[in-house]
C-alpha cells in the first residue's frame, strides 16, 4: 500500500507543509548486509576441493573455511528449474519450470514463465532499498520471449533487477557468447584473440555494478545474482589453465572415485560406511529395454575405463583436464569479487551464497564430444573425430564435453547425474558465509535442505517478511523453510520433512530421511510411468542410495509413493515428459507472429534468435538476396546472410567476386558450394540459394540438391544435408549483411563481423513454402514497385 500524504496543502507555499515520505527511495535498515548469490553450473558433489574433489578451487575453499559446507543440499537436477527455485523459493513446477525453459510444453507446470504470484528475491529486497544486480547466466526466460519484439516481463530487468549483463538462455560459447546488456543485445567488448573470456567480463561487470552503488551510497546493500557459464558445456577456458592439469586424471574416473570418497570421508562430508555405485547402477543398452522394446538410452552408458583404448584414455583425460581448468579459472575469478569486497571492507558483512545448480552433466555420453550440439541432434559423437580435434579442446574451435565416466566421478559418491532424481543429479554443494553473523568457521552441516530453502533463508536473514502481494500480485506461499537455525548449531534435527523431485521422467520424494525413487531413465521415450520400479533408501546414512529397502519395507515405500503422488499434484508437476530431446527442443512452441512461407529481413538489425528466425529443418528452402553491385569495378565481399555458427549453421556470401553457401553440419563438415561465374552488375539484382530435398536419412536429415542464382541464372550446384535439431541447444542468431560471434566456415577471410561491403545488400528473403525457386529478380522488382 502506497504511503499517505501527511503534509499540509495550502492555497500558498508559505502556508503549506511538505512530507517528502511517499516519494522517497525505499532505504534498507543502517548496517543491512550485502546479499551475493555465486550460482555454479554442472558442479557436482565431488568436484570442488573443499567437497574432497581433485578440483583446485582455492577461492570457493576460502568461502567454505569462513562460514558453512552442507552436506545433504539438493536441486531439482536441471538448470532453469533449480534457478527458479533459488530466486523465489517454490518448487520449481509451481514456478512453471519442469524443464528448462527452451523446453515449455505449455502446461501451468511446464510453461517456461515464472508466475508473478512467484516474485524473486530481486524483486522484493528492490522494494526494500536494495541495489540489484545481475551478471551471467539467466535461463528464466521462454524462448517466445527471448527477442527484441517480445516483452522483456521475465528478462532479468522485469523481475527485479536493475542492472542485467549476460545471456538469457541455457548456454553460450564462452569465448563468443551471446551477450545482452539490461533490455538489448550488444558485442563482445574484445576477441579472444586479445584476451576475451566470458567470465572475466561478467565479474568486470559485476565490479563495476556494486562500484556504482557503492560510489554514491555506501551503506546501500547490494544484491548480486553472479551466475557463470561454468561450468556448462562448452567447457572453454585459456590454455595455461588446463596445462595445470596435465596429467592428473590419466589413471581414470573410476580410481578418482575411490580418491575423491576418501577424502569426503576424512572430512566429514558423508558417512564412514558410504560405498561406491556401480559405474552402470540403472542398466546399459545389453541389459535393460523399455516396456515396449525401446533401447536404453545410449547417452548413459558409462564405458569401464580399463575397456578404452591408449588413445581413447588419453582423450577422455584431456577432456577432465579441460574441465577442470575451466572451473578453476571460474574460482579464480570468484577470487575477484571476494578481493574487491574485503578491500572495500564489505566481506564480513556480505551473505555469500555458492551453489551449484544441478550435479555434474552426462551429456557428453560414453565418448564425450567436440560439439555438445550434437545431443539437440541425436546425433552420436565420433571418437576418431574426437580423437582428431584433441588439440583443440577448450579452444574456439570446440564446443566440448566430457564423458558421462567424468560426471560419476564429479558427483563422488553418488549415482547418475544431470538430469536424475538420484542423489547425483540433485544433490550439490551449497556453502554459505556471513562472517559478521554466522559463528561458525569451515563446519558442515548436514541438515537436509534443497533450493527453495534459501531464499526463506535470506529473507530471515534480513528481518524481511515475503509480503502479501508484490507488483499487485498475490503472493503463492513460500514452499522453502529457512536454514539459519543449522548456522549455529551442528546437530539440530532437519527442520524440513518433505521434498519431491520430477525431471524428464525420472521421480523421487524424500520424507524425515527416506526416499523413494523411480530407475526410469531420463529422456528415455519409454513412458509407461505407471509401471515403473520404485527403489527405497535410508539416505540418513545410505547417501550413495546403494542399499535397496523395498523389499524390507514395502509398506513405508507405498507411502512414499502415495506421497509422491500427492506432492506431485499440489505442484502441478503433470504431465510427465521423457520424449528425446530433439523431439523436446522441437516442439512448436508460441510465436508473436504465425509462421509463415517467406521472411524477409534487412541489413543492421539485432541478432534475430533461432526460436523466432526461419525455419529450415527437414525441409525445401530458398534465400535470396537483393543487392546493388556498382558497375565502376568495386570488388563487392562479405556475408549476405548467417544463421549459427561454426558448431551448426549455414551462411550466403561473396567472396573472390563470387557467390558462395556453406551448411555446416554440426561441426563436422563445411558444405560449401561456390558459383562458377564471377558476380553480375546493376540495380536490383538476386544473389540466391536454393536447397530441394529429396530424402531423409536417417529420419530428420534431410538430403538435396544445393543450388546457387544469380537472378534466374543457375550458377552452381552440389549435394548437402542438413541438421535434424537445432543450430544450438539455446539457440543460435541469424544476422544479415554481417556476421556475429563465431563464425559458420573457416572460409572467411578474416574475423567476424565481415560485413558485406562494395554493394548495397536492400534484403534478404527466406522463402520455406516448399515451391520450385522462382523468378525472384521479378518478385523484388514487384516488391520495389509498390514500396
Amino acid at each position: 500500500m502506497a504511503t499517505p500524504f501527511r503534509g499540509v496543502v495550502n492555497l500558498d507555499i508559505r502556508d503549506s507543509i511538505p512530507d517528502w515520505g511517499p516519494y522517497e527511495q525505499p532505504k534498507a535498515p543502517p548496517g543491512s548486509p550485502n546479499v551475493l548469490y555465486i550460482v555454479l553450473d554442472d558442479v557436482g558433489f565431488g568436484a570442488l576441493g573443499c567437497y574432497g574433489g581433485p578440483i583446485d578451487t582455492p577461492n570457493i575453499d576460502k568461502i567454505a573455511a569462513n562460514g558453512l559446507r552442507y552436506g545433504q543440499w539438493h536441486t531439482t537436477a536441471l538448470c532453469s528449474p533449480t534457478r527458479s527455485c533459488l530466486l523465489t523459493g517454490r518448487n520449481h513446477t509451481t514456478n512453471g519450470m519442469a524443464c528448462i525453459s527452451e523446453a515449455a510444453i505449455g502446461f501451468p507446470g511446464a510453461n517456461g514463465h515464472i508466475p508473478p504470484e512467484c516474485a524473486t528475491l530481486a524483486e522484493i529486497l528492490v522494494d526494500h532499498g536494495f541495489s540489484t544486480a545481475m551478471v551471467g547466466k539467466w535461463h528464466l526466460c521462454a524462448e517466445d520471449e527471448m527477442n527484441m519484439a517480445s516483452s522483456k516481463r521475465n528478462w532479468p530487468v522485469g523481475r527485479g533487477f536493475e542492472r542485467f549483463y549476460g545471456f538469457l538462455g541455457a548456454e553460450t560459447n564462452q569465448w563468443y557468447p551471446n551477450l545482452v546488456h539490461d533490455n538489448h543485445p550488444v558485442e563482445q567488448p574484445a576477441t579472444p584473440e586479445q584476451g576475451y573470456h566470458f567470465s572475466v567480463d561478467i565479474t568486470d561487470k559485476a565490479l563495476e555494478y556494486i562500484d556504482d552503488v557503492k560510489a554514491i551510497a555506501p551503506d546501500r546493500p547490494v544484491f548480486l545474482y553472479y551466475a557463470p557459464g561454468c561450468a556448462h558445456a562448452p567447457h572453454q577456458v585459456p590454455r595455461e589453465w588446463v596445462e595445470r592439469y596435465r596429467g592428473k586424471f590419466d589413471a581414470g574416473y573410476e580410481a578418482m572415485r575411490e580418491q575423491t570418497l576418501a577424502r569426503q570421508k576424512d572430512m566429514g562430508l558423508v558417512p564412514e560406511n558410504t560405498e561406491l555405485p556401480t559405474l552402470n547402477p540403472i542398466g546399459t543398452p545389453e541389459s535393460r529395454t523399455g516396456p515396449d522394446g525401446q533401447p536404453f538410452p545410449p547417452l548413459d552408458y558409462t564405458r569401464p575405463w580399463g575397456s578404452l583404448s591408449a588413445d581413447e584414455q588419453r582423450l577422455f583425460a584431456h577432456m577432465a583436464e579441460v574441465y577442470a581448468g575451466f572451473l578453476s579459472h571460474c574460482d579464480d575469478q570468484i577470487g575477484r569479487l571476494l578481493t574487491y569486497l574485503e578491500d572495500t571492507e564489505q566481506l564480513d558483512n556480505t551473505i555469500i551464497v555458492l551453489v551449484s545448480d544441478n550435479g555434474a552433466s552426462g551429456e557428453g555420453g560414453p565418448n564425450g564430444s567436440v560439439n555438445e550440439n550434437k545431443i539437440g541432434n541425436g546425433v552420436a559423437d565420433d571418437l576418431a573425430e574426437n580423437l582428431a580435434r584433441l588439440d583443440d579442446l577448450g579452444g574456439t574451435r570446440t564446443y566440448n564435453h566430457y564423458p558421462n565416466g567424468w560426471a560419476m566421478a564429479f558427483n563422488t559418491p553418488f549415482k547418475m547425474w544431470k538430469r536424475y532424481s538420484f542423489n547425483g543429479g540433485t544433490c550439490d554443494p551449497c556453502i554459505i558465509s556471513w562472517p559478521a553473523t554466522i559463528a561458525a568457521r569451515g563446519e558442515t552441516r548436514d541438515q537436509y535442505h534443497h533450493a527453495i530453502d534459501l531464499v526463506p533463508t535470506v529473507l530471515d536473514c534480513l528481518g524481511i517478511t515475503l509480503p502479501d502481494t508484490v507488483k499487485g500480485y498475490t503472493q503463492h506461499p513460500l514452499q522453502g523453510v529457512s536454514m539459519r537455525y543449522s548456522f549455529d548449531a551442528a546437530t539440530i534435527p532437519t527442520a524440513k520433512h518433505t521434498q519431491f523431485f520430477s525431471m524428464l521422467g525420472t521421480r523421487g520424494i524424500w520424507h524425515d530421511g527416506w526416499k523413494a525413487v523411480t530407475t526410469h531413465p531420463a529422456i528415455s521415450g519409454w513412458s509407461h510411468f505407471a509401471d515403473d520400479t520404485w527403489e527405497l533408501y535410508h539416505t540418513q546414512v545410505d547417501r550413495a542410495e546403494l542399499r535397496d529397502l523395498s523389499a524390507e519395507e514395502p509398506g513405508r515405500l507405498a507411502e512414499l509413493v502415495g506421497l509422491w503422488f500427492h506432492e506431485a499434484g499440489a505442484n502441478q508437476a503433470y504431465p510427465l515428459d521423457d520424449r528425446s530431446a530433439v523431439e523436446i527442443l522441437t516442439t512448436p512452441r508460441p510465436q508473436l507472429a504465425p509462421p509463415r512461407n517467406r521472411y524477409v529481413y534487412r541489413a543492421g538489425g539485432a541478432e534475430v534468435p533461432e526460436s523466432v528466425a526461419v525455419n529450415i529443418r527437414n525441409r525445401s528452402y530458398s534465400i535470396g538476396a537483393l543487392v546493388d553491385i556498382p558497375t565502376d569495378g568495386t570488388t563487392a565481399a562479405g556475408v549476405l546472410f548467417s544463421h549459427g555458427s561454426r558448431f551448426g549453421g549455414h551462411a550466403l556470401y561473396v567472396k573472390d567476386d563470387r557467390l558462395h553457401y556453406v551448411y555446416n553440419f554440426l561441426g563436422s563438415e563445411q558444405q560449401v558450394i561456390s558459383a562458377t561465374e564471377d558476380l553480375p552488375t546493376g540495380q536490383n539484382l538476386i544473389l540466391a540459394a536454393s536447397f530441394d530435398k529429396d530424402g531423409e536419412d536417417p529420419p530428420g536429415t534431410a538430403h538435396g540438391v544445393l543450388r546457387l542464382y544469380y537472378g534466374d541464372r543457375q550458377v552452381g550446384e552440389g549435394r548437402i544435408r542438413t541438421q535434424p535439431g537445432k543450430f544450438g541447444i539455446a539457440g543460435e542468431g541469424l544476422t544479415v549483411g554481417r556476421s556475429t560471434g563465431e563464425t559458420v566456415t573457416d572460409d572467411y577471410p578474416g574475423s567476424a563481423p565481415w560485413a558485406f561491403t562494395g554493394g548495397t545488400l536492400n534484403r534478404v528473403a527466406v522463402d520455406v513454402s516448399g515451391e520450385p525457386f522462382v523468378d525472384l529478380e521479378r518478385e523484388a522488382a514487384a516488391m520495389l514497385s509498390r514500396e
